[in-house]
């Protein structure tokens, strides 16, 4: 219980950095970090399929994709335009509106029992192949040569038409 505590602290401290931090790279490297720290509580959970995606998806391409955009802008502050003060006092508002959420959200909390599973096999890897692989198999091989014709159109679209020389 007490790594869950620790894994919680190191999450909402990545996600705080993110939040403060000036440069724009930073900030993304604390989410990369604060999406590792979920990870981990999904192992935490027994959700190991959830861990393997949100590791996959969320810290191999999201945010990778995120970094290599944010480095290829060009982030002078001397070409930024001024906010007005209708951006300023939604920001205020938006953050007030946050906070109170956050605290509605504490106070239902409070009063709540940990959720205990019956099963403990329950987010295995294991079990979702049986299900995917025996219940919805139709469905399954459907979807793939759905992904398999869009990355074909993908590859040519991507071409470039040889044009014939002329003489």
């Amino acid at each position: 219980m007490s790594t869950f505590y620790f894994i919680a602290f190191l999450s909402i401290f990545f996600s705080v950095l993110v939040i403060t931090a000036r440069n724009p790279v930073h900030s993304i490297l604390y989410l990369i970090l604060t999406f590792f720290t979920f990870t981990i509580h999904y192992i935490l959970l027994n959700a190991q399929f959830l861990a393997i995606v949100n590791f996959i998806v969320y810290m191999g391409a999201i945010l990778v994709l995120f970094l290599y955009t944010l480095m290829l802008m060009n982030l002078n502050k001397d070409s930024e335009p001024v906010k007005s003060n209708i951006v300023k006092i939604a920001a205020v508002f938006g953050g007030c509106s946050l906070l109170v959420v956050l605290v509605a959200s504490l106070k239902v909390l409070g009063t709540s029992n940990p959720v205990v599973l019956q099963n403990p096999d329950l987010g295995l890897v294991k079990n979702l192949g049986k299900v995917l692989f025996n219940e919805f198999l139709l469905p399954f091989e459907v979807s793939s040569l759905l992904l398999l014709s869009a990355m074909v159109g993908a590859v040519l679209l991507a071409t470039k038409d040889k044009q014939p020389k002329t003489a």
